[in-house]
């Protein structure tokens, strides 16, 4: 069975170690099927797009970044200012590698299925979406400070500056943790949720199956729901005044002003869209096989890299982009 990959990150700011992001790209499943009592999300390539070909620079290369061992399918990655964590949907851990190097600091040993990884500042969260639980661990030596009840086949994460929102794509709310002791605050419901970012001031959702985002005030309350031209709204990302939306079953990635929502346009990323992020200046978009640059600004193509292996989750850590790639044991530093 297939693992969706599901995930979205804050950059520039230590809390944008926060990111979003989710699990596994196998062979393409029928349009319309739902993901299994198990938590096996969607495919990386489910209605088989038609990707363009690579740049003959690397056609040699199965990837153009920096390959570093981590564990079986990760799919979500985070920055905690020092380290790159991943979350590995394949065995149940999360590996911590130093950004400057890549060198492996540790596993740690978290639930079933880990999907999503974020940072509070202190401490990493992780997903365990066969499990309905996420963990918290002390970022500084791994230790697991506690394991908390959230709803069904949790994906991706954010943190607010207070608290972590996780996106149940199981049923299709979020659930707001407080950070400090992991206490439930609420779950709201969002008519489907698989990924979640925050813009200094509203919580923002991708709903997934109604091709729709949903904004939520800091208390759970709706602030506005907006449709996009897309199938499969997944991977989020904030740029400081806009809020960038992958479409997994398309081809392209959304920009909405994050004050009103109003959809400022579409941009081509070759295929379906799983991680998102901002690195200051450019947007990355992760589709499976490769990684998408394009400037924040407007939108203009800046360079494809190429990242086979199913490119799914994508982090900033002030000087580099990572990318999982959960077909593999590896996660690529550009």
């Amino acid at each position: 069975m297939k693992r969706v990959m599901i995930h979205t990150c804050l950059t520039l700011v230590v809390a944008a170690g926060v990111s979003l992001i989710s699990s596994r790209a196998q062979a393409a499943r029928a349009p319309g099927q739902q993901p299994s009592a198990s938590g096996a999300p969607p495919s990386a390539n489910p209605l088989n797009v038609v990707l363009p070909k690579r740049y003959a620079a690397n056609q040699s290369t199965p990837y153009d970044g920096v390959p570093f061992d981590v564990g079986k399918r990760p799919y979500g990655v985070a920055f905690d200012g020092q380290c790159i964590w991943t979350a590995n949907s394949g065995d149940g851990t999360v590996t911590k590698l130093r950004a400057g190097n890549g060198k492996i600091v540790g596993s740690f040993k978290v639930g079933g299925a880990p999907i999503g990884v974020a940072f509070d500042g202190a401490n990493i969260w992780v997903t365990n979406s066969d499990d309905a639980t996420v963990t918290k661990l002390r970022a500084s030596d791994g230790k697991v400070l506690g394991t908390f009840a959230v709803g069904k086949q949790p994906w991706w994460l954010a943190f607010d500056g207070a608290n972590i929102w996780v996106a149940n794509f199981g049923d299709h709310g979020v659930t707001k943790l407080r950070a400090s002791d992991g206490k439930n605050l609420g779950t709201f419901n969002t008519g489907g949720a698989i990924a979640v970012a925050f813009d200094g001031t509203y919580i923002w959702v991708s709903t997934w199956y109604q091709g729709k985002v949903v904004r939520l005030k800091q208390d759970g309350s709706e602030a506005g729901t907006f449709k996009l031209n897309q199938a499969r709204p997944l991977g989020l990302a904030f740029d400081g005044a806009n809020i960038w939306v992958g479409d997994n079953q398309g081809t392209t990635v959304a920009k909405l002003r994050a004050s009103d929502g109003k959809v400022l346009g579409y941009f081509n990323i070759g295929g379906g869209a799983y991680g998102v992020a901002f690195d200051g200046a450019n947007i990355w978009v992760a589709n499976g096989v490769e990684l998408w640059k394009l400037r924040a600004s407007d939108g203009a193509n800046l360079g494809v890299f190429t990242a086979l292996g199913g490119g799914s989750g994508v982090a900033f850590d002030g000087a580099n982009i990572w990318v999982a790639l959960a077909d593999k044991k590896t996660v690529l530093k550009f």
